[in-house]
């Protein structure tokens, strides 16, 4: 074996130029395949990292009706749900996978919400306490969070996002100023932003409501203490869950759904069960979101991966061509040796091993290459890349899969050689 890759060595770099062009079809399509799935693996990561890893780890467990996320202010019957006292929150708080959670009011205001002669279109309003506020990875960009005081006084406070400060102040300082909510005076203490360290990839309208729909919309939060007098009173919380790591997230929202849906009593009409229009509690499966983005990705990554397969097809048909080549060109020698008592199988395991030889050193060049590939891809599309080293070791391994392949027909044609005719073969 190792006199036959000897030989095989030999016989590439004495014709070099042929044996580079026979392997290009080779390292184009290795390249080609290592650059595609370190792309979408690097892209895969990025929408893990985007969607459940910025760095928060928390998941919204909502009041949803048929599983889509309800509105307070349409009238939707609540009374079924239990209030959230400190004790639940607690136990919450004591499951394995969650590090902290926090209690919170969520409405959607379409109106009603101005300053002077700005109106703000469309914006989500919280009553909330500032845990939620930490939580969600809101930063202080002016002014302050909410006091004790704030909450035991009920005094009419409100902390705005720098989209909903931009839209009602337009640039000016909204510190210690007075906007309206539902005919309502609140001073403005304090403007947030999302803390700047997470910034995920948006490639798509859906991906920016993904990440950004609530802070796009605008954001306000007033203490949780003063929501009555926005909405109504005993109006049920929802929960805002931070799990221990990005694995966790999933079991922390599932835990806390259904220790929340245990207080609630299931009813039927005529004995046949409403639970699956009847509101509950459900948390975000952000994990399913992610998923879902890289089963598409994946399932493009495939597709482009055949249509590489193709220059590897191509390749292992040049192997096959400049084999059967050599072996012509060899015949006298494959006589002189099978004429010294040279068997059918070491002639056969020479020019399979020159074909392995050559394909796998074209796929050795080819992992290089799609590597760089990869990396140039990476800082001209600005798109992230991770090298698959599991797919750069079976890139390889198939690659020299080609070779004793493509070169079995040529290896059979040698041993199979008269070693008269071989001999006077001119």
């Amino acid at each position: 074996m190792i006199e036959n890759i000897r030989l095989s060595f030999q016989g590439i770099f004495s014709h070099k130029m042929r044996s580079f062009l026979t392997m290009l079809g080779i390292i184009i399509g290795i390249a080609a395949i290592i650059a595609i799935v370190s792309t979408i693996k690097g892209t895969n990561d990025e929408i893990k990292n985007s969607l459940v890893g910025s760095g928060d780890n928390v998941v919204k467990v909502n009041i949803t009706q048929s599983g889509m996320e309800v509105n307070i202010t349409d009238g939707i019957d609540l009374t079924k749900l239990p209030i959230i006292d400190d004790s639940m929150l607690q136990t919450i708080k004591s499951y394995d996978s969650v590090q902290d959670a926090a209690i919170y009011h969520k409405a959607s205001s379409y109106e009603g919400i101005n300053h002077s002669t700005n109106q703000l279109s469309g914006s989500y309003i919280y009553g909330c306490t500032n845990d939620f506020i930490r939580l969600m990875s809101y930063k202080i960009r002016e002014g302050r969070l909410f006091t004790e005081k704030d909450f035991t006084d009920f005094r009419k406070v409100v902390i705005l996002d720098s989209n909903t400060a931009y839209a009602l102040f337009m640039g000016e300082d909204p510190i210690n100023k007075t906007i309206e909510i539902s005919g309502k005076p609140f001073v403005v203490v304090g403007v947030v932003d999302k803390d700047e360290d997470f910034q995920p990839i948006i490639t798509s309208i859906d991906d920016w409501y993904t990440y950004f729909g609530d802070e796009n919309s605008g954001t306000i939060i007033v203490p949780d203490t003063i929501w009555p007098i926005l909405y109504t009173y005993d109006e049920p919380y929802q929960v805002l869950v931070k799990a221990n790591s990005t694995e966790e997230m999933q079991d922390a929202g599932k835990k806390t759904q259904d220790y929340l849906n245990s207080f609630i009593k299931s009813t039927s009409v005529n004995g046949e069960s409403d639970d699956e229009d009847s509101v509950k509690y459900k948390s975000e499966d952000i994990l399913q979101k992610a998923k879902d983005l890289q089963k598409l990705q994946n399932s493009t990554s495939t597709q482009l991966i055949w249509i590489a397969s193709i220059s590897l097809l191509v390749g292992g048909i040049g192997v096959m061509n400049i084999m059967l080549v050599s072996v012509t060109e060899r015949t006298r020698e494959i006589g002189l040796k099978k004429a010294i008592g040279a068997r059918k199988s070491a002639i056969l395991g020479q020019f399979l091993t020159e074909a392995s030889v050559l394909t796998s050193l074209g796929g050795i060049l080819g992992v290089i290459t799609g590597i760089a590939l990869a990396y140039f891809i990476s800082n001209v599309a600005e798109v992230p890349v991770a090298i698959s080293v599991p797919a750069t070791i079976i890139s390889v391994l198939f690659s020299m899969v080609i070779g004793i392949v493509f070169g079995l027909i040529p290896s059979i044609k040698a041993a199979n050689l008269n070693p008269i005719d071989a001999l006077r073969y001119e």
